[in-house]
């Protein structure tokens, strides 16, 4: 079956499909727009298999127009509208884009640089609703090339499959639990995996998706689950620490919101508890996934959260996981390996790299990059992502670890830990932390938190205060951005007598 049609034909006529600044837009509303943009397509002379861009923030023209590509046989190409225009007009001229849907803001800046370009915003004349077209794919045809990591010079971009996006959406239904009723409020861009998992699971159950265009003002956020009688959230770590600490979502009673997602890394301990406290109503799913599984792997459900503490949970259903050490055999409860994992919705591979999809997913298994230990019942526990260890004095150290004892300190809205080259020690620690907004807290402060509840050798030899700490396009905490910041400030004097040293 083709994804637009599995994703929008049972939503019922009147019924809200998605709350924008432009207004709200019914399903029957959905699909005429959707029929309209095919036929704007089909005027540019594109056949199924040609490739069209969505560059443009969250709303109903965005959904629209991604459901069209989809209908029409064509592969989606969902370029974040943050980007700089060189950067995009780049990975739409590598992959030979045909034509883009684009956004006001965004057909100027790349004007005359995007082909066969088409109006991305709805024109706020309402489309009749008819019969959509839809051209007939296989599982196995692509349906989304989704660009994960790489420069304008080396991209690398997964391949997700009809077969994919199905496999996925079904398996998140099938712990989720959503209605026609609920209404999910969308912070997260539609073209972050995470993002379009919403869309997806939202739309494949009828329910309403209220968009608001990024989580930068959290008090917004607020106001607007309470405005719009939003039943469900989802956010990455970053979204929740400025919430939780920089808004009254800790204090405001949101009756309505029944349901919490968080992906795209681990949401630190002292962050879990907090939001636990803080809307007690709300089932909290914690979760793990890569967009080259689609979006998720695992989740640890609402009841194992006081009795797995700090776990990702087992795999969702369809999908098997297991952690593997270097000789490629399951490692003993308690060791650490690499996370790897099977299933439907797993990508058949990168474009056009065959060596990197031979690395990355022999056999058809995930090899996901991430080290973890695994319980005697099969839970998963993520020590780090293997790039963001660093080797300090000999030794292996988490970043995550160290995060985690630093976001206990309540004044800390976020953190980055990364190592830094260093003569003496290899890879010195360093951290880069944001605090809320009328905080006093020192960095000295924050080193001597973390001298009570860490190894020496885990100290940070110097904590950066900064107003923000930069963020990838999907909300995720840049690492190699706060690597560079550290390396380009190098060991602040008035902060060199608080280095911890070596390993005790």
């Amino acid at each position: 079956m083709n994804t637009a049609e599995y994703l929008v034909v049972g939503g019922a006529a009147g019924s809200v499909a998605v709350l924008d600044s432009d207004g709200a837009h019914s399903y029957a509303g959905l699909r005429g727009e959707v029929g309209r943009r095919i036929t704007a397509l089909d005027g540019l002379g594109l056949r199924p298999g040609d490739r069209v861009a969505l560059v443009g923030p969250n709303g109903f023209g965005w959904v629209a127009s991604y459901l069209a590509v989809l209908a029409a046989g064509m592969v989606a190409v969902p370029i974040p509208h943050t980007l700089l225009p060189a950067e995009a007009v780049s990975r739409v001229q590598w992959l030979g884009v045909k034509a883009a849907f684009a956004g006001p803001l965004e057909t100027r800046r790349l004007a005359g640089r995007l082909p066969g370009t088409l109006p991305l915003r709805w024109d706020g004349v309402p489309a009749a609703e008819a019969a959509i077209p839809f051209v007939d794919v296989s599982s196995g045809q692509d349906a989304v090339l989704e660009f994960t990591s790489g420069t304008t010079g080396s991209p690398r971009v997964v391949r997700l499959t009809h077969g994919n996006l199905q496999a996925n959406t079904e398996s998140i239904l099938g712990y989720l639990g959503l209605s026609s009723t609920d209404r999910v409020l969308v912070v997260l861009p539609f073209s972050y995996v995470f993002g379009a998992s919403l869309l997806h699971t939202h739309l494949r159950t009828g329910a309403a998706m209220v968009v608001q265009p990024n989580a930068a003002f959290p008090q917004q956020i607020v106001e607007t689950l309470a405005a719009e009688h939003c039943t469900g959230f989802a956010g990455v770590p970053s979204t929740f620490s400025v919430l939780l600490r920089n808004s009254t979502f800790a204090d405001r009673p949101l009756p309505r919101l029944r349901l919490i997602q968080q992906a795209g890394g681990r949401l630190a301990p002292a962050m879990v508890e907090e939001l636990r406290r803080a809307q007690p109503q709300a089932r909290l799913f914690l979760m793990y996934g890569q967009t080259e599984a689609t979006a998720r792997l695992s989740c640890l459900p609402p009841e194992d959260l006081d009795r797995r503490p700090g776990s990702i949970g087992r795999g969702i259903p369809g999908v098997s996981l297991r952690v593997v050490g270097e000789d490629g055999r399951d490692v003993a409860p308690g060791q650490v390996g690499e996370i790897r994992a099977r299933g439907a919705n797993i990508s058949p591979g990168y474009l056009n790299d065959a060596e990197e999809t031979a690395r990355r997913m022999p056999g058809g298994e995930l090899r996901t990059g991430d080290l973890a230990t695994v319980d005697e019942d099969g839970y998963l526990y993520v020590v780090d992502r293997r790039e963001d260890f660093i080797k300090s004095w000999g030794v292996r150290i988490s970043s995550q670890e160290i995060e985690a004892v630093a976001l206990q300190l309540t004044d800390l809205v976020s953190v980055a830990v990364v190592g830094v080259p260093d003569e003496a020690a290899g890879e010195r620690v360093e951290m880069v932390a944001a605090l809320r907004d009328g905080s006093s807290l020192t960095a000295s402060d924050v080193i001597d938190h973390c001298r009570a509840g860490l190894a020496r050798h885990m100290v940070p030899s110097v904590v950066h205060l900064v107003a923000s700490i930069p963020l990838s396009s999907n909300g995720k905490v840049s690492k190699n951005t706060v690597r560079e910041f550290c390396i380009d400030l190098g060991i602040d004097p008035a902060s060199a007598d608080q280095s911890p040293g070596g390993p005790s």
